[in-house]
């Protein structure tokens, strides 16, 4: 994700009714943006952008054609889908990350973006720690991850899940936070950098280019393989689009392919069988 701090002339905070204005004063005071009330996006024609504070918070292009939001949200819609029905440990990430039974290793998801991948993870019975860099996106993932343990009081599939996910402190590099830690003392580290886009597919909803059209790409992925390499006991693990080339220029030693994306694996020391 991007390291910058949102361009207050793309991004505003807005509130989506009067008794959610005062936390979305304070987090526009957090990520010094301004505030402009109660302010239908549809309406807003000088910032393309609103963050919208309510029941969730919610990253809304503006204008009258603009598409959906983006919300991060762990509790229905796709997530609880997969949840429910995306194959358990056959899926391709859960083969990459070396789940099996009895096995269900500790994972640093270092470029967590909106979450979906690590509550995968934990859904699998993965502890997940997880990083973000970009100021906004991790508000978004702490707004989600915050209703996430509201309804996991309720839901006894939910409480166990929303225990194995911790969101760490805001870091500006995820590349420097790895270079601090001790030599192979993470178990697994999971990377998915942003990758520009090379078409526009309407497989794309047309929230998330818009997401990715501020978030932008990250340019520096490289640079986070061989912390990552020196920091993990089992393996890294990479996510990549299908055609795109190997991170750092390096080839893996195992990779899962599917479709339209794979999983570049750089073991160090083999999982237990």
């Amino acid at each position: 994700m991007s390291p910058t701090m949102p361009d207050n002339m793309q991004l505003a905070v807005t509130a989506a009714t009067a008794e959610f204005c005062a936390s979305g004063e304070a987090l526009a005071a957090q990520l010094e943006l301004p505030f402009l009330g109660e302010s239908p996006e549809k309406r807003i024609e000088d910032r393309p952008f609103v963050l919208k504070c309510g029941e969730q918070l919610q990253l809304c292009a503006t204008g009258r054609k603009a598409p959906g939001p983006v919300a991060v949200d762990f509790v229905t819609g796709a997530a609880a889908h997969r949840r429910k029905f995306g194959g358990g440990k056959g899926q391709q990430i859960a083969k990459a990350i070396g789940v099996r039974s009895g096995f269900y290793p500790q994972v640093l998801d270092a470029t967590a973006g909106l979450g979906r991948d690590a509550f995968v993870l934990a859904s699998l019975g993965c502890e997940v720690r997880m990083l973000e860099r970009n100021p906004v996106v991790y508000a978004l993932l702490e707004d989600g991850l915050r209703r996430l343990q509201r309804a996991a009081q309720t839901d006894r599939e939910l409480a166990p899940i929303a225990g194995l996910m911790r969101l760490e402190p805001r870091v500006e590099s995820a590349a420097a936070w790895l270079a601090e830690q001790g030599a192979e003392s993470i178990p697994v580290i999971y990377l998915d950098p942003m990758f520009p886009s090379r078409d526009k597919s309407a497989k794309v909803k047309k929230e998330m280019v818009a997401f990715h059209q501020l978030v932008g790409s990250d340019e520096d992925a490289d640079a986070l393989l061989a912390p990552a390499l020196a920091a993990c006991y089992y393996r890294t693990v990479v996510k990549r689009p299908r055609l795109a080339p190997d991170l750092a220029e390096t080839k893996p030693n195992l990779r899962f392919e599917g479709k339209s994306g794979r999983f570049d694996v750089y073991t160090r020391h083999g999982v237990p069988g």
